[in-house]
């Protein structure tokens, strides 16, 4: 029989598909069998208005068949079938679809319910990314005559009568010799093949089975095994998430998500979505109850699984998840996705962003209820994930603010309790203009700054943020329900009163020439000496000046490829004027100036080691403290 050719445009297809498209060769089973689900459903549909055909729903099924001996991989169905001219019309033309044809007929379309997968006509060809030869033994419904199409690739093929009982198709592939690169012979591992399927296809309405083999103690024996083959249903056929969920246990969700995720714990929320109109899908999404080993590395992927009508596309589809919201994990399926000639490749279009923005608003919208109806919860979810939120603030140059503003939390100075900014705004007294924060490594150290003791003494809460990302974040936030996010260690915070800062001006206006040889004689790149009336009991303490804040100072210069020393505060010494080294320093400035310099030495390297700031010069600080004990 004369060999039919492909057409050029058809050759250059193939070619191209099998060397560049799939870069998984394992996907070809996924499309074999959504094409053999399709050619049921067709058959179904015609079912429910042609009474000639006779066959139940429950008789339907998929078929896998491995001959070993021979290289063979079957796949057979007992859907619709196709005529001499489908075969021709589907399998000689590449890119043609008879599932798409079949889905826009005017006659079909206002009936259907089915949701028809392979609507592009490439996925069938997939298959010879790992075979030699393809032969498809094909009988239509209703028809006398079976037909059988057979191609080894783009050289050509064939079509002739041939004999098949029953309606339905036959997919025999010659599987491909193993390389040095590829042990093709996997796809003839009935282990292998039961594996892709619960990977890809484990959600295809309909049976998928397969005899297989596994070893089982013999029966009154408990060390001998025997080989027992079975016909096995490979595929669950019903996704968790298309049951009611009323008909789903918390323990069903739990193991769904532990076996589909290899977590070994509970999820500590389950989150289920239903959406209609613009674009329809299902997504149940898992928040975990702490974050996997490489959540904060670069190996750790994010995204969300993708299915179309129960057939996975992607296994993390990044595109529907947030980098600030990527703990998720789930899945979403919707039968509405555009998809180009390859299922792996999706295009980028406006149902798959509209869906990612639905997805969003969703989590949020759990979490917002989970932070007020499971406090306990949600605190163990922050705990794990809350540092991800806050630079989902940061990030993006504080684009995300509104939604991520209600979610975030805070150690504070009233309790151990973390807190929301709403809470720290609702319990503010009328006469606080700001929210004030304070920044330590910790909050045992950050309690005793001087500044903290000194606002909290007026009636303020202050919030402790002992991360690095913290201050970052609040500066891009700006604001928060009207008020302003003052950091109490620079030395533009305004808590004195109007007689308060007259008399302080005064006094740094009497003393200028002290403060100027303090300055001069700390020599540190310090900014300025002045004194200050808001510290009660304490000497002095550190502040600064400007948009780098101490704390900034010290995350920045720790990071990659930063050079030590290059991004620097500009600092202020703060000196007490209702202690008693005020007056001292004031008597010594008059009295023994080389004395002075020694003591303002001193109290600069106290003031930086309480402010959390090292000492360059520990010997010599070491050396001045011994010099004054021995007066």
């Amino acid at each position: 029989m004369q060999k039919k050719q492909f057409k050029t445009e058809s050759k250059k297809l193939l070619d191209m598909m099998v060397n560049s498209i799939y870069t998984n060769k394992e996907i070809f089973l996924r499309e074999l069998i959504s094409n053999a689900s399709d050619a049921i459903d067709k058959l179904y549909f015609r079912s429910l208005t042609d009474s000639t055909i006779k066959t139940k729903r429950e008789d339907y099924e998929i078929r896998i068949t491995l001959d070993k001996e021979n290289r063979k991989l079957t796949i057979s169905d007992n859907g619709c079938g196709m005529t001499q001219d489908e075969l021709e019309n589907n399998l000689g033309v590449i890119a043609k679809s008879g599932s798409f044809d079949f889905k826009n007929d005017p006659q079909n379309k206002e009936k259907s319910e089915i949701d028809i997968i392979g609507q592009f006509g490439v996925g069938f060809y997939s298959a010879f990314m790992v075979a030699d030869n393809i032969l498809v033994k094909s009988r239509a419904h209703g028809a006398d005559t079976a037909y059988v199409w057979e191609s080894s690739g783009a050289d050509g093929y064939t079509i002739k009568e041939c004999d098949k009982a029953g309606t339905g198709t036959d997919i025999i592939i010659t599987i491909k010799e193993d390389t040095e690169d590829v042990k093709y012979s996997d796809y003839l591992d009935d282990y292998k093949i039961s594996t892709l399927i619960r990977k890809y296809s484990d959600y295809i309405r309909y049976p998928i089975r397969m005899m297989t083999s596994s070893q089982k103690l013999k029966e009154g024996s408990d060390k001998e095994y025997e080989t027992v083959t079975e016909d096995k249903t490979l595929n669950s056929m019903i996704p968790l998430w298309k049951k009611n969920a009323k008909d789903v246990t918390d323990e069903e969700y739990a193991n769904f998500y532990k076996e589909k995720f290899y977590d070994y714990e509970d999820p500590i929320k389950v989150i289920r979505q239903k959406t209609e109109g613009g674009v329809n899908f299902e997504a149940l999404m898992f928040i975990p109850s702490h974050a996997p080993f490489n959540y904060y590395s670069k190996d750790y992927e994010k995204g969300l699984q993708l299915y179309s009508s129960g057939v996975l596309i992607m296994d993390k589809c990044k595109d529907l998840l947030p980098d600030y919201f990527s703990f998720v994990r789930g899945l979403v399926d919707s039968s509405d996705l555009s998809l180009n000639i390859s299922r792996e490749m999706l295009q980028q279009d406006r149902q798959l962003k509209a869906i990612a923005k639905a997805v969003e608003k969703k989590i949020v919208s759990e979490l917002k209820k989970m932070l007020e109806n499971e406090r306990e919860n949600y605190n163990k979810f922050y705990s794990a994930f809350g540092t991800q939120l806050k630079w989902g603030l940061y990030s993006d140059f504080g684009m995300h603010k509104d939604v991520l503003a209600d979610l975030v939390m805070f150690k504070t100075s009233e309790g151990d309790e973390l807190k929301t900014l709403k809470e720290y705004v609702g319990k503010m007294t009328e006469d606080q203009k700001n929210i004030y924060f304070a920044t330590g490594d910790s909050v045992e150290k950050i309690s005793l700054l001087p500044q903290v003791e000194s606002v909290i003494s007026r009636g303020y809460e202050v919030l402790y943020l002992t991360e690095d990302v913290d201050e970052f974040a609040l500066q891009v936030l700006g604001v928060y329900n009207d008020k302003a996010f003052v950091n109490v260690c620079k030395d533009n915070i305004d808590l004195a009163t109007d007689e308060e800062k007259e008399s302080i001006k005064k006094e740094n206006e009497d003393a200028k020439e002290l403060l100027d040889f303090l300055k001069e004689s700390i020599n540190d790149n310090l900014h300025s000496v002045k004194f200050t009336n808001t510290l009660k009991d304490h000497p002095a303490c550190l502040s600064s000046e400007g948009e780098i804040s101490m704390g900034m100072e010290k995350t920045l210069n720790k990071m990659p490829g930063a050079e030590e020393g290059v991004i620097r505060a500009e600092l202020v010494l703060e000196i007490n004027i209702n202690h008693p080294i005020a007056q001292k320093m004031k008597d010594m400035f008059e009295t023994d100036k080389d004395e002075l310099k020694k003591y303002a030495k001193i109290l600069y390297a106290q003031a930086r080691l309480i402010s959390g700031l090292s000492v360059d010069n520990p010997s010599e600080l070491g050396n001045l403290v011994c010099d004054l004990m021995l007066k």
